[in-house]
């Protein structure tokens, strides 16, 4: 294993999010040395993703009036956006310098970041339920695992988006919060695999498990939707229905695996759940994957699904701390359950995607959209409001 000689402070070029609604500003910071288990990269390629979104505007004030559940604490974290603040939480980077107690990896190695880790020892990750770790948690104080940042501007603190800030030049994450990758992989396909279409694609391969021959319908079909299509498609599901506004999205649908389409806001007032048992034969759907956080969605996802069997997956963030749901379709033994990363483990699972990726099993150049420059980075957020918009790749 190399080790870096280099202690210097980095002086770099980062997207700074100053405050809600406030347009980022690319502006000059100073990246700390990499620490014990951290290494510092060099971003080459970033992608925006729509928590990077939810983040720079914050999250809605729940009561702190009582005692908080872990999932209250969340939303308090959040309610409040920390900033300034680097965003960005998808990319592709080259490992510039080591610190101490770091194995696996050398200088120069590429890497994607990933906002969990997967220690394989605790009880979480024995457990065969859930990729949550309990040693390597998902990190929403905008700091590093150890409480402070890496990221400074003018000797004032920048706080840093999970463990990653891949709107940066150069970034220090954890290391225990990285995958290497190939470097035969397209780096703009690795960008992507860093969360949104690896988080749909695990929410059906690896959540969900569905079986071969089973009916999916799938809400919302951004990077993440498209991802879960393929998923099911790769599990074997015979009807696939994609659901979105966005007329352009059935191309991009049809390449990755969907057999129908509904755009609820073309031929009809009826519910999107009763749009989707129309194309089932009343029963409505095995599985039914909610990719956008809209909150009435999810009720709606519930209702497509088929009663007793039915199971419901929530992939999509959103702003709203609870969301209504009809109660018949869950006594009659539906099932209504949230995916984080779509289930995925970067060490025992994200491996697997990035080798499918290196043998090029998913068609992602589909995703690939638009390209931008750092400097130009408050553009995406335009691009993403373009109907044939679906990934932008930012140019480090």
């Amino acid at each position: 294993m190399s080790k870096s000689s280099s202690s210097q402070v980095i002086t770099c070029k980062a997207a700074i999010c100053w405050g809600i609604g406030e347009p980022l500003k690319v502006e000059e910071i100073q990246v700390e040395p990499p620490k014990s288990f951290e290494i510092r990269v060099k971003m080459l390629l970033a992608s925006l993703c729509h928590t990077d979104i939810l983040f720079a505007k914050g999250f809605p004030t729940v009561s702190t009036t009582s005692c908080l559940t872990s999932y209250e604490l969340c939303f308090t974290i959040l309610k409040e956006p920390l900033f300034p603040r680097v965003l960005g939480h998808e990319g592709v980077g080259e490992v510039e310098s080591i610190g101490e107690g770091v194995k696996d990896l050398e200088e120069g190695d590429l890497v994607i970041p990933t906002y969990l880790g997967e220690c394989q020892e605790c009880e979480n990750c024995k457990s065969g339920k859930t990729n949550l770790c309990l040693k390597y948690p998902l990190i929403l104080s905008g700091l590093m695992p150890d409480g402070t940042s890496r990221m400074s501007i003018n000797g004032r603190k920048v706080y840093q988006l999970t463990t990653c800030s891949t709107w940066s030049e150069y970034t220090v994450i954890n290391a225990n919060y990285v995958v290497k990758i190939n470097p035969s992989i397209d780096l703009s396909h690795a960008s992507f695999l860093s969360c949104g279409f690896s988080t749909g694609f695990g929410s059906a391969w690896r959540e969900a498990n569905v079986e071969r021959g089973s009916s999916v319908a799938v809400i919302g079909l951004g990077a993440v939707g498209l991802g879960a299509i393929e998923g099911a498609r790769k599990q074997g599901a015979s009807k696939i229905i994609g659901i979105d506004k966005n007329e352009k999205k059935r191309e991009k649908g049809e390449a990755f695996g969907m057999t129908d389409f509904i755009n609820p806001e073309g031929n009809s007032q009826k519910p999107i759940s009763e749009l989707m048992k129309d194309l089932t034969g009343g029963m409505g759907v095995d599985y039914c994957f909610e990719c956008t956080g809209v909150a009435s969605f999810v009720n709606e996802a519930l209702l497509a699904t088929k009663p007793g069997k039915g199971e419901t997956i929530v992939v999509g963030a959103g702003t709203d701390p609870t969301v209504p749901v009809n109660f018949l379709p869950l006594v009659l033994g539906g099932t209504l359950k949230g995916s984080v990363f779509g289930g995925l483990k970067i060490k025992s699972d994200l491996p697997i995607l990035l080798d499918k990726c290196k043998n090029k099993e998913f068609p992602l150049d589909e995703l690939f959209t638009h390209e931008v420059t750092l400097e130009d980075i408050n553009k995406t957020f335009e691009l993403l409001k373009q109907p044939e918009c679906v990934k932008v790749v930012i140019k480090i």
